[in-house]
Formats: C-alpha cells, sequence, structure tokens
C-alpha cells in the first residue's frame, strides 16, 4: 500500500512506525492525538500549515526503508 494524501495518519504510523519521526520533524503533533485516527495526510498537513508534498515524499522515503 503506497501512501497518499488521502491515507489515514493513524495508519502510516501504525504501519511504518519510523514515520513517526518525520510527522515530528515537520512539527506537526499526530502521535497520540486522538483525532490520527480520522485525520488524513492531507488534512494533518493543512491543520499544522505543512508543506503537504514535502510531508508526502519524506513518508514514503522512510516508509520505503522498512
Amino acid at each position: 500500500m503506497p501512501i497518499e494524501f488521502t491515507t489515514l495518519v493513524d495508519e502510516v504510523m501504525r504501519r511504518w512506525p519510523a514515520t513517526i519521526r518525520i510527522f515530528l520533524d515537520h512539527k506537526m503533533h499526530c502521535v497520540g492525538c486522538p483525532i490520527a485516527c480520522f485525520h488524513t495526510i492531507d488534512d494533518a498537513c493543512r491543520e499544522h500549515g505543512a508543506d503537504r508534498g514535502q510531508v508526502l515524499a519524506d513518508l514514503r522515503t522512510v516508509a520505503a526503508r522498512q
């Protein structure tokens, strides 16, 4: 399963735990957030004002290593 903008944040962190560092590096406080199981990558980027393209690229890079 590739990571897309529509993938849920919680699903990404559970399937590829190393991606947690990416969320933290982008100042996204998704780890432990009760909304992470409802928010998509796109939702989280919008909420935190993060560059959605860069976040997605970073997540894919880390997930590919696992």
